[in-house]
């Protein structure tokens, strides 16, 4: 029972990480002008730039989750991955009406998940033998 408690914290260390780093970035580049607040009808290429840092976030928090891990910390970051797919998925189809950017973009950001959790686990591994 005392390592499912840890799994979970790693779980969630991971999330917040990753949400964090998100959030604070996207407001930086809003309050600098760079990225429109709440809008993300901006060039193709500032779209991929968000979608790449988001993807580096994703896989820092699944490398934390990966090391926070009681055991399996290549499973831990998938399931991270995972969750992250499915929530990015659910909000793509949510916000589908609401006109806040191109859809490819939800769907991109779903699709980017489990690559960036394996990166994350994969990272960890490397490092931790």
């Amino acid at each position: 029972m005392k390592n499912i408690w840890k799994s979970i914290g790693a779980g969630i260390a991971g999330i917040v990480v990753g949400a964090v780093l998100s959030i604070a970035t996207d407001k930086i580049l809003e309050a600098s002008g760079i990225l429109p607040h709440g809008n993300l009808y901006v060039s193709t290429g500032l779209i991929w730039a968000v979608l790449l840092y988001r993807s580096i976030y994703n896989a820092l928090g699944c490398y934390l989750a990966a090391k926070l891990a009681p055991q399996n910390p290549m499973k831990h970051a998938l399931v991270l991955g995972l969750v992250g797919t499915v929530v990015s998925a659910t909000a793509a189809i949510a916000t589908k009406e609401m006109n806040l950017g191109p859809g490819w973009y939800a769907w991109t950001l779903a699709a980017l998940s489990l690559p960036a959790a394996y990166v994350g686990g994969k990272l960890y591994l490397g490092t931790h033998k």
